[in-house]
């Protein structure tokens, strides 16, 4: 199964450039041409990682983020943004995103920031815990008693 890639893009010319070249390596894209569009799709279960643009023509990327966070995603997000100075950085990492990628950018450098972003951590890491029902954040596997099909613990 390819893990779906959510790119959240206004314009259609980096869109389909993104959407062509990571479907050629594997993963299934989306492309919301809106922050709002974005923030609704961001919430989908199935959206592994969220490619985000911050200049968008309805919502800023960051109020889109921020959005996504408010509401418990917890998704990866990666901004890519012409917006690449350190202040600009670092607000984007603070407000909850997980890499900040500068425009212009090298396509080989984002999929290498994908990949780091979807490679699965050690055990026990991204996954929620309630009781004895553990939850894969990544995977969107359910155990009960168990964390990563693994017995956990007395």
């Amino acid at each position: 199964m390819k893990m779906k890639l959510l790119v959240v893009e206004d314009e259609a010319q980096i869109a389909a450039f993104l959407e062509k070249g990571l479907t050629a390596h594997g993963y299934d894209v989306e492309w919301a041409s809106t922050g709002a569009e974005g923030l609704r799709l961001g919430m989908a279960p199935d959206v592994a990682l969220v490619i985000l643009d911050l200049r968008l023509p309805d919502l800023d990327g960051l109020e889109v983020l921020a959005g996504l966070r408010e509401r418990g995603a917890v998704v990866p997000v990666l901004i890519v943004s012409a917006w690449g100075e350190v202040d600009d950085r670092v607000r984007g990492l603070d407000l909850g995103a997980d890499d900040y990628l500068p425009k212009p950018f090298a396509f080989e450098e984002l999929l290498a920031r994908v990949r780091a972003r979807l490679r699965p951590g050690p055990a026990g890491a991204g996954v929620l815990r309630v009781g004895g029902i553990y939850l894969d954040v990544l995977t969107h596997v359910v155990n009960v008693g168990r964390a990563h099909g693994k017995p956990v613990g007395p």
